[in-house]
């Protein structure tokens, strides 16, 4: 008896783990989307890809590789994007409205006119990005990467940048009104003629920063 009960809950735990350890595996193929030879889910590998305009809404496609793919003017919204690697790939007008991209890697992206608002982008690396107009209302970007990107006009108002990284990045004219930038490091930063309203910046680093007419920076920060 107790052999047949230890084998009864084995055989029922290994069951309830199935969908853990093999959800990949147990996709069947003809639910698996593919475009332009891209199978749009988790972990494929779609490097230099053709996805212009694609819908990809609420698609699984954490750990895919996107390296120097053409995302432009995709529709991302709520798509899950964890660990995805996007390096150099262009993203210009796209919406990732509630995507999750955290520990994203976008180094070199193009990004420029994309929405992320309402974004979850915890530790995304982004460092010499191209995000000119776009806009991060609400997101989270708490310990993201922005080093030397280009910010032109990028609305960031009441994202979260808590612990973020923005050293020599080119913020002029950027929205900062109400963002989270407690912890955040932007040395050598340009914000000429941005805005930093409301904004908390406790603890935060902001040396050698140029601040022409910039709204509320904090120029007296080392008194």
């Amino acid at each position: 008896m107790k052999s047949f009960l230890t084998r009864s809950l084995l055989l029922v735990g290994i069951s309830a783990g199935l969908p853990l350890a093999a959800q990949t595996a147990d996709l069947a193929e003809q639910d698996i989307v593919t475009l332009n030879g891209c199978a749009l889910m988790p972990g494929t590998q779609c490097a230099g890809v053709d996805l212009r305009n694609a819908d990809l809404r609420n698609m699984d496609l954490r750990k895919a590789d996107f390296t120097g793919a053409d995302l432009r003017g995709a529709d991302l919204r709520h798509a899950q994007l964890d660990q995805a690697r996007l390096d150099s790939a262009k993203l210009d007008g796209a919406n990732l409205n509630r995507a999750s991209l955290q520990q994203t890697a976008m180094r070199g992206v193009s990004a420029i006119g994309s929405s992320f608002v309402g974004s979850q982008a915890w530790n995304l690396t982004a460092q010499g990005g191209q995000f000119k107009d776009a806009d991060f209302t609400g997101a989270n970007l708490e310990f993201a990467r922005f080093s030397g990107a280009s910010m032109h006009g990028t609305i960031l108002r009441a994202a979260n940048l808590e612990m973020a990284w923005l050293p020599k990045a080119d913020l002029k004219g950027a929205n900062l009104r109400d963002a989270n930038l407690q912890e955040s490091k932007m040395n050598h930063a340009n914000l000429e003629s941005a805005d930093m309203s409301g904004a908390r910046l406790h603890y935060g680093t902001f040396l050698n920063m140029h601040m022409r007419n910039c709204t509320a920076c904090p120029v007296d920060w080392e008194k």
